[in-house]
């Protein structure tokens, strides 16, 4: 199996991303900035491929990444993901460790405040349980997700009209599609410190966005998990709204989303 990292970035250079990225495998790099070009380079004896597009949207180069791709396995990034050494055996030994799996998740360490999960232990993944994954912790096999068809969101992440979640739904979505997703208690890489792209605080934005997320998630069972997410993290999430204004605008985020969806919204 050949791994191919698959990452959106922005005004970047390749040869200075790679060594900072510390690749190690083949790789398809979509660089969003103000010109359209292409350019190849033998990285590490690996190929590199840099695709430059002034569209944006991280839904939108995730995308054009996957349809640039032609290695078996394919790995999310973004630029500011570091690699351990041998990350691309460690994701082919858990292919090959379940050969069934369709898609594996592994650890990427973050800073504290940042985290949404570590995995422990390997099981399957649910679509109750599916949303505190990030897209750069994804190893899919390519096979797979042409056969699946799914894309990532352009209503949501960075670039979107809103925040995040882009990949949470990407997630369900594949699984709604009969595709198995499982966790593996291996870290393969780092997050680099850094200032979010989308992250501004847990402010009115934040919970009408998480609503509309939630329906697209969650359907009918919105609310109750709205509720739940807001009563598990209250400590950290009810600083600048209380846990009233925030259900609140969660509601309104949900009842939007409930609109968005009947009109069969896609973001274009």
């Amino acid at each position: 199996m050949r791994v191919e990292v698959l990452a959106s970035v922005m005004n970047q250079d390749m040869a200075v991303l790679a060594e900072r990225m510390c690749l190690d495998s083949d790789a398809v790099i979509i660089n969003q900035c103000d010109r359209l070009d292409h350019a190849e380079m033998d990285f590490r004896g690996h190929r590199v491929s840099f695709f430059s597009f002034p569209e944006r949207g991280i839904g939108r180069s995730r995308n054009a990444a996957i349809e640039r791709a032609d290695g078996d396995i394919c790995l999310f990034a973004d630029e500011d993901i570091v690699y351990n050494e041998g990350y691309a055996e460690s994701v082919c030994a858990e292919f090959a460790r379940n050969p069934h799996a369709d898609m594996i998740l592994f650890n990427i360490e973050v800073e504290e405040s940042r985290r949404t999960y570590h995995i422990e232990e390997r099981r399957r993944v649910h679509w109750y349980n599916c949303g505190r994954y990030g897209a750069v912790s994804f190893a899919v096999k390519r096979e797979s997700l042409l056969k699946s068809g799914v894309r990532f969101s352009l209503l949501f992440g960075g670039g979107a009209r809103f925040s995040n979640g882009e990949d949470s739904l990407f997630l369900k979505e594949f699984m709604d599609r009969g595709y198995s997703v499982y966790t593996a208690p291996v870290t393969i890489g780092r997050e680099r410190a850094g200032e979010s792209t989308w992250f501004s605080g847990y402010n009115q934005k934040f919970f009408y966005d998480r609503g509309v997320l939630y329906h697209f998630l969650y359907g009918v069972m919105a609310l109750p998990f709205a509720l739940r997410f807001l009563l598990v993290h209250r400590a950290l999430l009810c600083g600048e709204l209380s846990l009233g204004q925030a259900l609140s605008r969660m509601r309104e985020g949900i009842r939007m989303g409930k609109r968005l969806k009947k009109e069969g919204a896609d973001g274009e």
